[in-house]
């Protein structure tokens, strides 16, 4: 069987090649794809892009049951759907190219600075350089350094050919892949087991409890975290390159149906490995073991095939994001697109560096999303979402920088001084740094206030 996924990895691998060729342009060619997104376009690059995770939600499955849909559905569907209704047209209407070219124009470049950075911490794609590598070890027998080094290498190469454009060519590819290996799994593991209701009888209690037996709390913060959807550079750099505001708030809307779909796929997948390896050593593979304990050989190729396609094709989408945060907003001078393009493909090396080793670093896919997570979003939320509000109800730029650099200290400061797995009095990292960040807006909405008091009083 393994040479037999080579064999199709290598066809796979020569078809992303052959899908990224050309030199993407320059400016907002290379960055953009020149803004003219149609709607299945934009569906197939935004739902493979916010689906990478993919070795993330097996895990967590097979370890907490049923209230993965609860953890990583309902909430981020929640959230997209406010993103399609509040922010998309809006967005699409403007000249931005970025989250830090709207928080340029808002508040000033100090703000853009500090946002940047702030997005290229979310999108270095570490979570998904590890299950890239843990998929290729699976496979290959490779030792971890050699296919990191593979991973990481031949993602920076074909996502540099042509920039969004090899994204969004390749993303269409790998929507039909990621589909069909789970529409493969899925029907086997369940008639292995006897039917959905023998599934959910064979599974432990809390497998079957809505919170997974891990308490409201852990659960509430999964919401918080999916406001990520509101400040997440993936929506919109998509949007921005949509072709008309229709068809950003109509992508955004038919994506969600696509995510709910998969995840009936990718939930019951994760329960059915749980009653069928209980004693499985990492349930970071769990997909990937249950295929090989129940698949003939063709449907096994076919489905790891799947499982590449869903992580590469969010790997390749935040590299670029990541390596466009640093050639379009970090780095900006000089200004000429031919520079910015250039400055962005040494970015896609620096942000495979940095993911490669914080890949290494991090054991776990969800301790990523979460960790990343709550600092980011808890520092970007309310100055992004803020950009929404009438001008004078914004922040100042002062304040706007404060609240991003605070909000982001305290969530990083509670999770490094969590003892064991437990945070000071026993709270999640993002609740104080929420509330940090709305003390900075509010005292800014103060200072400004008084200070237009003594304006008109003089």
């Amino acid at each position: 069987m393994a040479w037999l996924v080579l064999g199709l990895l290598g066809v796979y691998a020569a078809s992303l090649l052959l899908l990224s060729r050309g030199e993407g342009g320059v400016g907002l060619q290379y960055l953009l794809d020149g803004r003219r997104l149609t709607l299945p376009a934009f569906v197939a690059t935004l739902v493979t892009t916010w689906y990478g995770g993919i070795l993330g939600i097996g895990e967590y499955a097979w370890r907490f049951g049923i209230s993965t849909w609860l953890v990583f559905g309902v909430p981020y569907y929640i959230a997209a759907v406010a993103f399609a209704f509040l922010l998309a047209p809006r967005l699409r209407r403007s000249e931005a190219a970025s989250i830090p070219d709207l928080l340029r124009t808002s508040y000033g470049p100090r703000a853009a600075l500090a946002g940047g950075v702030a997005v290229y911490v979310l999108t270095i794609p570490a979570a998904y350089v590890l299950m890239l590598v843990t998929l290729l070890g699976e496979v290959t027998g490779w030792p971890v350094w050699l296919a990191t080094v593979v991973a990481v290498g031949f993602s920076v190469a074909y996502v540099s050919m042509s920039g969004f454009r090899a994204v969004v060519r390749t993303d269409a590819l790998q929507f039909v892949l990621m589909y069909g290996g789970f529409a493969i799994l899925l029907p086997v593991a369940i008639g292995a087991i006897g039917g959905f209701s023998q599934l959910w009888h064979a599974l432990p209690a809390s497998h079957r409890a809505w919170d997974g037996g891990l308490g409201w709390q852990t659960i509430l913060v999964w919401y918080l975290i999916a406001l990520q959807t509101m400040v997440e550079p993936a929506f919109y750099q998509r949007v921005f390159a949509a072709k008309t505001p229709k068809v950003a708030r109509r992508g955004v809307l038919v994506s969600v149906v696509c995510w709910l779909v998969f995840d009936f796929l990718t939930t019951f997948s994760g329960l059915a490995a749980r009653v069928l390896l209980p004693n499985l050593s990492d349930p970071v593979a769990a997909y990937p073991a249950l295929a090989a304990k129940l698949l003939p050989a063709l449907p096994y190729a076919l489905f790891m095939i799947g499982l590449f396609a869903t992580v590469m094709s969010t790997l390749d989408s935040y590299l670029f994001l990541a390596a466009a945060t640093v050639g379009h907003d970090l780095v900006r001078a000089p200004l000429a697109p031919a520079a910015e393009r250039r400055r962005t493909r040494w970015g896609l090396l620096l942000s495979g560096i940095l993911a490669a080793a914080m890949a290494l670093i991090f054991g776990s896919v969800v301790e990523i999303w979460h960790h990343v997570g709550s600092v980011v979003t808890s520092s970007l939320l309310l100055p992004v979402v803020g950009l929404q509000l009438p001008p004078r109800f914004r922040f100042s730029e002062p304040g706007a920088v404060t609240a991003i650099v605070l909000a982001a200290a305290t969530s990083s400061g509670w999770i490094l001084v969590a003892e064991g797995g437990a945070y000071p009095l026993h709270m999640e990292p993002m609740f104080p740094a929420l509330l940090v960040s709305a003390v900075c807006f509010t005292a800014d909405l103060m200072v400004r206030r008084v200070k237009r008091s003594g304006g008109e009083m003089r």
